[in-house]
C-alpha cells in the first residue's frame, strides 16, 4: 500500500498577523514634498517571491540626527520616528515613503522570514559615499547588492529587491563578537 505524499509544513513565525501595524510603511510625515518610495521584492535563491517576510527600517533624519521622536510607532503631528515596518504581500513586493537621511545616505534593514531562525541585517543605500568602510570591504560587483535603483518618472523613487540566495544574493551583516 502506497501513502500519498503529505504538504510540508512551513517553519513560523508568520509576521502578517501580528506584527505589521497601520502606516508602519509611512516613516515619511504625510505630505511632505521630499518623500521618496522605496519599493522591491524579497526573493528567495530561485527568484520566487517570499510572502510573510517583515522588513524594519532605521535611519536618520534628512538633517543627519539620530533621535526620532518618542515613541517609534508614533504618528500623529507629521513627526518623523526614524523607524518603519513593512511586510511583504504574496507576491514578495513591500514598499516604504520615506524621506532621504542625511549624514550617511542609506537605510538599515531587518529582515525576518518565515523558515530563517536568525534576522538578515543589511543596508539600502541611496549613494556610495567616499570612504565607507563596509563598502570599501566588498567587491565592486557585491557593493552593487546594497544600491538602490533610482527609477525614472515624476515621483522620487528607488528600487531594491532583497535576494536571500543565489549569484545575485543581497549582503547581508552580521553583529556580534566573530566566531572561531
Amino acid at each position: 500500500m502506497t501513502l500519498p505524499a503529505t504538504p510540508a509544513q512551513t517553519i513560523g513565525p508568520f509576521h502578517g498577523t501580528a506584527l505589521p501595524f497601520p502606516g508602519g510603511a509611512d516613516l515619511a510625515p504625510a505630505g511632505h514634498p521630499q518623500t521618496v518610495t522605496v519599493h522591491g521584492r524579497v526573493l528567495d535563491g530561485d527568484g520566487a517571491p517570499v510572502p510573510d517576510a517583515l522588513l524594519e527600517f532605521w535611519q536618520a533624519a534628512p538633517d543627519g540626527s539620530l533621535t526620532g521622536a518618542p515613541g517609534s510607532l508614533r504618528r500623529d503631528g507629521g513627526v518623523f520616528t526614524g523607524f518603519a515596518r513593512v511586510p511583504t504581500g504574496g507576491d514578495g513586493r513591500y514598499a516604504l515613503r520615506t524621506l532621504v537621511p542625511g549624514g550617511a545616505p542609506y537605510l538599515a534593514l531587518c529582515l525576518m522570514v518565515p523558515g530563517l531562525v536568525r534576522h538578515l541585517f543589511t543596508r539600502v543605500y541611496f549613494r556610495f559615499p567616499e570612504g565607507d568602510p563596509l563598502l570599501a570591504a566588498l567587491p565592486p560587483d557585491r557593493r552593487a547588492t546594497l544600491l538602490a535603483a533610482p527609477e525614472p518618472g515624476p515621483h522620487r523613487s528607488y528600487r531594491f529587491d532583497v535576494r536571500l540566495r543565489g549569484t545575485a544574493e543581497t549582503v547581508f551583516l552580521r553583529f556580534g563578537p566573530a566566531r572561531p
